[in-house]
């Protein structure tokens, strides 16, 4: 009851904390689903919003976006983007928005660091991705903005954006961002190994995905309002060729639907 209630307590004085700060929604976006993330996040807040534009635009193919991001990082001449509109030392808090890109942020993000300190600013990444990416690219922007106070970050899969709304909701109210309180999901259970019924459900998850997303070793689960979440030990083959090892998230939806997998960590 005591530990109830003194996470009831830091929740409002952090809501009230950042109720009184004054935020803002900074992102960049190819396709739209960053920017429909971006809009879903500014509407739950309240805050200011931009977008930032590169001064080139990609074409939104994604063939021909991906040779040229290579040949951007292979050079190190990362694209010039518009001056930004917003003054950042204005704000208290920033959402800095992202698609991920070669494991990281998309390559204008790489250019607004440079330009940007954000020192002082509480940043808070939030990125769509194929698969993943929110933990590498958070812990390269605390690599490329030292100055920045980076906080916990929220990341979909373009597969998933129609449930960002949702998800966002929980993600603000669990960091006072937003008034409200959520109740905690718990925690997963111990690790154990995987039998035929977790294998198939794995294999249903991840089926539609484009590449192989390796064999599945171990398991935890727990029951959450939306369904059953399952975090998986997965083996699989890096880039290198070399062994590797990453977790990988599954939700099995509460109403029958198909499986999906939310995230994968490597």
């Amino acid at each position: 009851m005591m530990k109830k209630l003194l996470f009831t307590l830091a929740a409002m004085t952090a809501i009230t904390t950042a109720t009184a700060q004054k935020m803002l929604v900074l992102y960049y976006s190819e396709g739209g689903t960053t920017k429909t993330v971006a809009e879903e996040l500014q509407k739950q807040t309240g805050a200011d919003i931009e977008a930032i534009e590169a001064v080139e635009p990609y074409t939104g193919i994604f063939q021909e976006t991906i040779q040229r991001g290579q040949r951007e990082m292979q050079s190190g001449q990362m694209p010039a983007i518009k001056p930004l509109k917003s003054v950042v030392k204005n704000y208290d808090i920033v959402f800095l928005g992202y698609p991920i890109w070669f494991g990281t942020y998309a390559n204008p993000i790489a250019t607004l660091v440079k330009e940007q300190s954000f020192e002082g600013k509480k940043l808070v990444p939030f990125c769509t991705f194929g698969s993943g990416g929110l933990n590498t690219s958070s812990e390269a922007l605390k690599k490329a903005l030292p100055k920045a106070d980076i906080q916990k970050g929220y990341g979909v899969r373009t597969a998933r954006v129609k449930a960002a709304a949702k998800e966002l909701d929980r993600f603000l109210k669990e960091n006072g961002y937003k008034a409200g309180t959520v109740e905690q999901l718990p925690e997963y259970s111990a690790q154990q190994p995987v039998g035929d019924a977790e294998k198939a459900l794995f294999d249903a998850a991840c089926s539609n995905y484009q590449f192989p997303l390796g064999t599945p070793q171990t398991f935890g689960k727990r029951t959450t309002p939306d369904g059953t979440g399952y975090k998986f030990t997965v083996k699989s083959r890096g880039m290198n060729g070399e062994e590797a090892t990453s977790t990988i998230y599954v939700i099995a939806p509460a109403n029958g639907d198909k499986p999906e997998f939310t995230e994968v960590v490597r």
